[in-house]
Parts: structure tokens; sequence; C-alpha cells
């Protein structure tokens, strides 16, 4: 039993810390660019490179609270509870029990005669289709909650015209045969009743869900459903994805990018393995989990290859701090790495 319970602490661990991934490579500004050219009409006819100047400061992700009166504090993680939060949207739970916080959010700004525009975005990463609720009427509770946090911070009193206009997008990964890849947008529309009323849609058009469906088994002529497939692929390796990314949507993967998709990639090998190895037999349990502390290994020396922040080693791999010296004392790398 205690084995067991070990096993099933042990496959959770590597799930959040592989959620907590995606979502970082989620917020990669090449690929929010790319989400924001197809589903933002405020950015239509505009290439990834002129968008990313518009995404302002760094995406902010699973720090910015959900529930009323905490969407303008945001949470200081300590190590530990960073372990913990991001990935868990489709939990609702995070480290501060109770509390729902957004995976990413961000401000940008969108160029216009009088100089530019801003909006809010919030983005999120849904595992699945059929949560147990409608994704678009999450979707609309969200971007409400985005608008109500703007009073005292956006806009004073009264003052409603200078309320900012918010997305929320939601990338649900295995969309059903029947849906298959699909990009649907949901907002605010006049409809006359009895004409008359002018229409002004800057005045009414203040908020918008995106649903963008994947499913890497169909296939599709769109290039950022494509893109995403490859992306978040459970079929192709790291080597794939980054073949594919370079020579059909010609991004580049040795940059930051290129990191966070290759630790994403490790880590996804990590689940697949702690989920055989909870369907394993005890008998062949010792052989299961020596491989699997072998895949921790290897994703620690990559990551000290790369000197990445020591904090982040502890946090993907789950060693401690001597745990990671001894390994780059083994690799011949002097401490601290620079």
């Amino acid at each position: 039993m205690k084995n067991e319970l070990s096993r099933a602490m042990a496959s959770a661990d590597v799930k959040v810390r592989y959620d907590t991934q995606c979502k970082r490579v989620l917020s990669q500004k090449e690929i929010l660019a790319r989400i924001l050219a197809r589903t933002v009409k405020e950015f239509a006819g505009m290439s990834v490179e002129e968008i990313i100047p518009c995404i302002e400061g760094t995406p902010e992700i699973a720090v910015v609270s959900i529930d009323p009166g905490k969407t303008n504090q945001k949470r200081v993680l300590h190590m530990e509870e960073e372990k913990r939060i991001a990935g868990l949207a489709n939990e609702d739970k995070v480290a501060d029990e109770g509390e729902i916080y957004y995976d990413i959010r961000f401000y940008v700004h969108i160029p216009n005669e009088e100089g530019h525009i801003r909006m809010i975005v919030n983005l999120e990463a849904q595992k699945s289709y059929y949560p147990g609720y409608e994704i678009v009427t999450r979707g609309i509770f969200y971007d409400a909650r985005m608008i109500s946090a703007q009073l005292g911070t956006e806009f004073e009193h009264s003052k409603y015209d200078d309320m900012k206009k918010v997305y929320s997008i939601w990338v649900c990964m295995q969309a059903p045969k029947k849906i298959g890849n699909a990009i649907s947008e949901y907002s605010i529309k006049k409809q006359d009743i009895i004409s008359g009323l002018p229409d002004r849609p800057e005045s009414y058009d203040k908020l918008s869900v995106v649903i963008i469906a994947l499913n890497e088994k169909m296939e599709t002529n769109d290039e950022l459903l494509g893109m995403l497939n490859t992306l978040f692929s459970e079929q192709k390796t790291y080597l794939e994805k980054k073949k594919e990314l370079e020579e059909i949507y010609q991004m580049r993967m040795d940059n930051e990018l290129g990191k966070e998709m290759n630790l994403m990639c490790n880590l996804s090998d990590l689940v697949i393995e702690r989920g055989i190895e909870q369907g394993i037999e005890q008998g062949i349990e010792q052989g299961i989990e020596s491989g699997i502390e072998q895949k921790s290994h290897n994703l620690a020396q990559m990551m000290i290859r790369e000197a990445e922040p020591t904090d982040k080693i502890m946090r993907y791999t789950g060693y401690s701090l001597e745990k990671i010296k001894e390994i780059a004392q083994e690799m011949g790398k002097v401490w601290p790495l620079a």
C-alpha cells in the first residue's frame, strides 16, 4: 500500500511539472503572436514579427487570481508552491486552497491612428474538451472577471469608456473526431429589435471567448492548428517536432522556445513512464523505478549542460541540491553553475 501511494504521488508530481512546462511553452511570445494573429481580429493583417513587440512585458503564468477581490493581487511563488500551481487549471485548485488562477495572462497594445489601444488576454490550456461543463461558459466567466477587476485600475468610478477589451482563448487538446481541428469565437453583437439606435461597436465589443480545438490524428490545412498539433503531439519525439516546426512553420528552435519545448518533451516521457509504472506488477517495480530514475538523471544532466538555474533543475527533476551538485561534479562542471 505504501509503495502504491508513493507511485501515485510521484506520478501526480510529474504530471504537474509537465502541465507547468506546457504553459511555459505556450507563454513564449512567438507562440502567443501566432495565436493572436489567427484569433484576435485587432491583429488582422499583422505579421508575427509585428505582433511580438505588442505583447507587453513577461506573460503572467498562474499568478493572477480569478477570485473576486484578488485579481489585482499577484502572488509570490516559493519553489515548492511553483511545483504545484501551474497546470492545475483543469482541477481549479492551486497552492492557495480553493482559489482559481489564470493559466496565462498578459497585456497587448495595438497601433491605431490615435496611438494605440490596450487589451487584456487570457490563454488557457485545456486537456479535455469535455471537462464536465461547457468551456465557452467558463471562458465568459473569465472574461467577466477580467472586466470587473478593471474598476479602480483601468478606469475609475463611472468612466466606463476607459474599460479595456478582454479575450479568453482556450487551447483544447484531444478534441473528439466529430469536432476535429476547429477555431470559433464568441462575442457580443448588436441585433436590432426595433431599429434606430446607433451602432458603435467600440462601446460594446468588450469581450470575446475563442476556442481552439486540436486533434492531431486529423489533417488540417490551417497553419496555426497544424503548428499547435505538432507542438503538443503525444506521438512525435522532440527531434520530430523540432524538424517540423523549423521546416514547415519556419520557427527558430535554437532559442528559449527550443529549450522549453525540449524540457516539455522530456517531462512528457516521464509522464508516460510513470503511467506504465503504476500498471506494472510489483514484482518488477524496482526495474521500472530504475528506468524512471535514469530519465530524471538524464534530464538533470541536460539542464546542467544548459546552465539552467539550480531551483529550476530542482523543480523539474525533483532532486535535492546535494544530488544536483553530485551530478554536476560527475560531469566535471564547476559549482556554482556558470
